[in-house]
């Protein structure tokens, strides 16, 4: 049997379908790698980091939070003193946003959202700066790590729950009326009590708002306010006075005169409380000597008998003094 030349349209209709699906293939993979930036000429950077926190090799790299690139590659480097550049980070960086980079940008890393995947932003820089070429180090920025978060999160909540612990014990107490506070939560003598000293103050304000009274008058009259002011002036023209060098306390005051003759004065006594205490004059002696006060008061007890004699017989001494010539 002769088999026929021509095609047929069942393997027309496969063929178009086998073109079309395959254009299908070919404007998805354009697509897809337009939107991955597969066809797009990179140049490389480098980042230093101490830890990568979740960062991983085919990450996203992002500029102001616009996806601009891939993580290429991660290393270890040798270890050394210096622990801020224990991984050295390989970044893919769409070339068309070169500009963007400069020696003023800073990476760091961040969060899609509170959980979301780890990515490594990176500011753009000012004009005032150059663009890094490849190959160059990108600087990067001190961020918070999240676990150091979580943790000082954990110890407040910690803090909170004993909070809350202590102020149920408080509560506790007061309810069940221990304390002052429970008692004046609880106790209905010592409300009533404290009312009746509100009311007895109540009282005791009214009476002394009572402008006829002494604490009234202190309030509302302005006489003891003059009074006092008068007082006041007067005062203040006494000690304007005072300072006066002229008037006697401001001679006491300021004058040295009375002050050098109480010195001498002082000086004189003390001299005759020396000589007395000398034992050598008489004022000394009738101090100290026992047998001149023993004679004189027998002298004068004796002067004293002369004297009463006189006044009884006063005859007996005057005979005599009278002569008739």
């Amino acid at each position: 049997m002769r088999r026929p030349t021509g095609v047929t349209w069942d393997q027309l209709r496969v063929g178009v379908l086998v073109l079309f699906a395959a254009a299908v293939l070919v404007v998805s993979v354009y697509k897809l790698g337009e939107a991955a930036n597969l066809f797009t000429r990179r140049y490389t950077l480098y980042v230093f980091l101490s830890n990568a926190r979740g960062v991983a090799r085919g990450g996203s790299v992002t500029i102001n939070g616009v996806v601009a690139g891939t993580v290429t590659d991660i290393t270890f480097l040798p270890i050394g003193t210096d622990t801020t550049r224990n991984l050295k980070v390989e970044l893919s960086i769409d070339q068309r946003l070169q500009d963007q980079v400069r020696a003023d940008s800073r990476a760091s890393v961040k969060s899609m959202g509170v959980l979301g995947d780890k990515v490594l932003d990176i500011s753009s820089g000012t004009p005032r700066y150059g663009v890094l070429q490849a190959n160059d180090t990108l600087r990067v920025r001190p961020t918070i790590d999240m676990d150091d978060v979580i943790g000082q999160t954990s110890v407040v909540v910690q803090d909170a729950v004993e909070l809350t612990r202590d102020l149920k014990i408080i509560s506790g107490g007061i309810v069940r009326g221990d304390g002052t506070m429970g008692q004046l939560v609880t106790n209905r003598s010592l409300y009533d009590r404290l009312t009746g000293t509100l009311v007895r103050m109540d009282a005791l304000l009214a009476r002394l708002d009572n402008p006829h009274g002494t604490v009234g008058r202190l309030i509302d009259d302005p006489t003891l306010y003059n009074n006092l002011t008068v007082a006041v002036a007067g005062l203040d023209s006494a000690l304007a006075q005072v300072n006066n060098r002229q008037g006697t306390l401001g001679k006491l005051l300021y004058d040295d005169t009375l002050y050098s003759q109480l010195v001498g004065v002082a000086g004189s006594t003390d001299s005759v409380m020396h000589q007395l205490n000398d034992g050598q004059g008489t004022a000394s002696r009738l101090l100290r000597d026992r047998q001149l006060y023993d004679q004189l008061t027998k002298a004068v007890a004796t002067l004293n008998t002369v004297l009463a004699d006189i006044k009884q017989n006063p005859r007996r001494y005057t005979r005599g003094l009278v002569r008739v010539f």
